[in-house]
């Protein structure tokens, strides 16, 4: 059974509705609530439809003695991968908050949970949806901890197989959700555009009968742009107040300037990318009948004369009968005298 479309809030995402875009705040507020509104200022000001956080615990999400992702030490990231973590925590106290503020601005507040407690608070707040972050795809008791909350899951599949997708879809349908957005998605800080292999959306789509979008962290808007124009219902896409601030996840992020012409840009692409048909547009019509030609005499033709092929030319406009049936016309009578450039029609052959 195809699933073609799952609401989130007020919203349809699917084919044949605008693409849902989701500027993705992570965590760049950096610990500081003031930060964490602005941001939510800055998708507002450039037309997103929904803002979103990342809700998670040190504690719950990394081992102390783990080591940090290799784009962490690029930026000079000196702390223990705990200590980062735990500097950008969003307290859990300014969720409410920022739910308000966000639905207040007309958005749309997203979060993804990294443990069950934060699925609890985001549910509790009527957060409309989960965002299931790539790297939790094999967390099964997690996702289905959501997915039993029957809200929609966007499901992001970085660095995943199709295989590994494929259980993770079964392991939320098994609760009986069916409400899933996949979002093909390249974890890696940033990802390079040859390695962003939009393609996979179609596959992914074929394989599973689910909306498809992409979440992007390559730099700048180009990939995000082809995933709308390829067909994405949602986008994803990391962006800060300045690419200058200190913090793991602001350097490979967007300006506010470069999303709010991000969003513009989608949605000039929904435009250009039309509906799955070929047909003459309206505005066609006239170039469609002056610029293509018909069958016209090039010579007088006296009446009841057998029309011969030299004595027939194919110009602009098509007012007569199209060159395709010049075979057609040629060895016919004239029913009537045809006047040297007139159009041929079958009222005056027979």
């Amino acid at each position: 059974m195809m699933v073609t479309k799952v609401k989130i809030g007020d919203k349809l995402v699917g084919e044949g509705e605008p693409v849902f875009i989701v500027a993705e705040a992570g965590s760049n507020h950096d610990g500081k609530l003031s930060q964490a509104k602005k941001l939510v200022d800055v998708a507002a000001n450039a037309g997103a439809d929904a803002v979103k956080f990342q809700t998670f615990s040190a504690d719950k999400i990394v081992a102390k003695t783990g080591p940090k992702a290799g784009y962490m030490e690029k930026v000079g990231e000196k702390e223990s991968v705990y200590e980062i973590f735990k500097r950008i925590e969003l307290p859990r106290e300014w969720h409410r908050e920022l739910v308000k503020y966000a639905n207040k601005k007309g958005l749309i507040f997203l979060s993804s949970p990294f443990d069950e407690e934060a699925v609890d608070l985001l549910d509790e707040l009527g957060v409309p949806a989960f965002k299931v972050a790539s790297g939790e795809l094999t967390n099964f008791p997690l996702i289905e901890y959501m997915a039993r909350k029957r809200k929609p899951l966007i499901v992001s599949t970085g660095a995943a197989t199709m295989d590994e997708v494929g259980e993770a879809v079964s392991a939320i349908r098994g609760t009986g959700n069916k409400k899933i957005v996949l979002l093909h998605c390249v974890a890696n800080y940033p990802a390079a555009p040859e390695d962003a292999n939009l393609l996979a959306m179609s596959a992914l789509k074929q394989k599973f009968k689910l909306p498809v979008g992409y979440s992007d962290h390559t730099l700048g808007t180009a990939t995000p742009l082809a995933a709308a124009a390829l067909g994405a219902v949602m986008i994803e896409k990391h962006f800060t107040l300045s690419r200058k601030l200190p913090g793991p996840d602001h350097f490979y992020a967007v300006e506010p300037n470069e999303l709010k012409a991000m969003v513009e840009g989608i949605r000039a692409v929904e435009k250009i990318r039309g509906a799955p048909t070929k047909k003459p547009a309206k505005a066609e019509q006239e170039i469609r009948k002056l610029a293509r030609r018909s069958i016209f005499a090039k010579v007088d033709i006296p009446a009841g004369a057998v029309i011969k092929k030299e004595m027939l030319v194919t110009l602009r406009p098509v007012i007569g009968l199209e060159p395709k049936h010049i075979g057609s016309v040629v060895g016919k009578r004239a029913k009537r005298a045809i006047k040297r450039y007139e159009a041929i029609t079958w009222e005056k052959i027979k």
